[in-house]
């Protein structure tokens, strides 16, 4: 568990929505508080999945150690209850070393399950109830599925996507298991206190901005050669049905290539779906508690000002001390 670790440990999160530019301020406050960063990505974990991810570059860290990043191949699953060991992991090996972790990622389900120790036992005694649900995914599709989860916990319908098929069944199989939504059981577990000297930053700003920013890196990833990425995925045997494969611009770029769509459509459409997703995340991370949202505007997009703002937050949360800024 993660109280075997230490409560009074400190613990650095700095999420926000898709593109609103937590890499590059991850990096200057890591290098700021002797930090190490912890990736929050469900896509980044993956190898060969770069441009896509929007992988932070060996040049991008500059010298900041990452951990969570590149550890696994496309064909392999990766879920909350890995991400959750993975994590505990590194993060004894950084306070072995003396050293902060700061969570960094849009990924507000991972982040969560870490910081308040979500318990995802599962019963494993009888799956037939699992298979049951991917068998009628591949026959009446993943919106099948995902109105089935609508009807008995709307709220888990609100907050998955419909495409994400391993979710949705996970939330009915919940229900089915035990006859209690799952939304209500992760509600309970986020009522929990935090097992660590916190401090949770949502980095944020203005929508239309935030917006156009995802239209200029879907952009760049376009330039940066997305395409042959994926064709290069595809020709080492990934597939729509791999969980690596349902990330924004793999399945739309997957679809193209695959004669469904044409490009113009499969780059309108990861455009579109990104905005989406940018704005679940941000409904998720407003109904968590203690966070400290950051409105770039409010500090005119400077991001030395916010830097600044970060650490007199960790001064006041006792994660810093006031003389030294060390711990």
């Amino acid at each position: 568990m993660i109280q075997e670790i230490n409560a009074e440990k400190p613990l650095v999160i700095l999420t926000g929505p898709t593109a609103v530019g937590k890499t590059r301020l991850s990096i200057e406050l890591a290098k700021a508080i002797g930090g190490e960063i912890i990736s929050a990505d469900s896509m980044q974990v993956y190898r060969h999945m770069n441009i896509g991810s929007a992988k932070i570059t060996p040049e991008e860290m500059q010298g900041v150690p990452h951990h969570l990043i590149d550890i696994l191949e496309p064909s392999e699953d990766f879920n909350v209850v890995f991400f959750q060991r993975k994590c505990r992991e590194c993060m004894k090996e950084i306070y072995g070393r003396g050293h902060i972790p700061i969570l960094a990622g849009g990924t507000g389900f991972y982040i969560q399950a870490v910081l308040y120790d979500i318990d995802f036992t599962e019963n494993e005694e009888d799956t037939s109830y699992r298979r049951r649900l991917e068998q009628l995914a591949g026959e009446r599709g993943a919106e099948a599925l995902h109105e089935m989860l609508r009807q008995v916990d709307p709220a888990s319908a609100e907050a998955i996507h419909a495409n994400n098929v391993k979710r949705t069944i996970r939330a009915l199989e919940f229900f089915h298991l035990t006859g209690t939504q799952i939304s209500e059981h992760n509600k309970q577990e986020r009522a929990k206190k935090s097992a660590y000297r916190s401090c949770y930053f949502v980095l944020n700003e203005d929508r239309q901005h935030l917006y156009e920013r995802i239209d200029r890196r879907v952009d760049e990833m376009l330039r940066a050669g997305l395409v042959d990425e994926v064709r290069r995925l595809r020709d080492m045997g990934c597939h729509s049905g791999q969980v690596s494969m349902q990330g924004l611009g793999y399945k739309e770029i997957l679809d193209y290539l695959d004669g469904r769509c044409t490009l113009d459509e499969a780059v309108a459409l990861i455009k579109r779906d990104t905005r989406h997703f940018a704005k679940r995340q941000l409904t998720w991370f407003r109904r968590e508690k203690s966070v400290l949202w950051v409105e770039k505007e409010a500090f005119q997009n400077d991001e030395g000002r916010i830097l600044s703002y970060l650490l007199e937050c960790l001064r006041d949360a006792g994660i810093l001390d006031r003389q030294n800024g060390s711990i």
